[in-house]
């Protein structure tokens, strides 16, 4: 399943402006650095549709569609830097193809598009990677391969994903529980994203997003 990606999503930018009755809170200042529950009123994700992929805002989530076989799709939300964070989404799997891999992106650069990505299949596999344009992925786990967990429950409903990239250390969570973390310092900060990933079936990939939430980790 580990294949070189192929990337194709126009990313939305917004820019959100205060309004003058108010002061607006600062975010990380109160709380999280960015908290998306998909309502539709923000809409600042990257959406769009194509033969190929989908991703639109859909009943209080943000759902991904792949038809195309062994393609990568992503969203970002902004193109904020983000450094040391902790990132949680929760994932609705309705994918046919058992093997469709989401997750969540980090430190993603431009225009270079390197990246850190956490990701995990209904079938229990997960990896920790990171990746650049023009050049393979490197899982950073599992001697470069897909690994599994007893503790990623198979074919559930949904996922809650969890990410820290940090300061070097990346870990993935799921469902609460630390599932594998590792070492780089490749790309110390940069833009987050979600993604889907089909494997081998023709329209086979269908995973909605929601409640996503970045925050800061504690300093050391």
């Amino acid at each position: 399943m580990k294949n070189r990606f192929k990337l194709v999503v126009a990313v939305l930018l917004l820019a959100v402006a205060a309004l003058a009755c108010g002061l607006p809170a600062i975010p990380g200042l109160n709380g999280p650095l960015l908290d998306e529950n998909f309502d539709g009123f923000s809409q600042t994700w990257g959406t769009g549709t194509d033969e190929q992929s989908s991703v639109e805002y859909t009943d209080g989530g943000l759902r991904f569609i792949v038809n195309e076989t062994l393609f990568y799709v992503w969203s970002n939300p902004n193109d904020e830097d983000y450094a040391n964070v902790h990132i949680e989404v929760t994932a609705k799997n309705n994918s046919s193809d058992p093997n469709t891999a989401f997750g969540i992106m980090c430190n993603q650069g431009v225009p270079d598009s390197n990246m850190y990505y956490f990701a995990i299949t209904a079938n229990g596999e997960y990896a920790i990677a990171k990746g650049a344009v023009g050049v393979d992925d490197v899982f950073l786990t599992n001697d470069d391969l897909w690994g599994e967990s007893e503790l990623i429950a198979k074919n559930a409903d949904s996922y809650r994903i969890g990410a820290d990239c940090g300061d070097g250390t990346l870990t993935l969570y799921v469902d609460g529980q630390k599932i594998d973390s590792v070492q780089d310092s490749s790309y110390s900060s940069g833009m987050v994203a979600l993604f889907a990933w089909s494997h081998e079936v023709e329209n086979g990939t269908d995973v909605t997003f929601d409640d996503f939430v970045v925050t800061k980790l504690p300093t050391p």
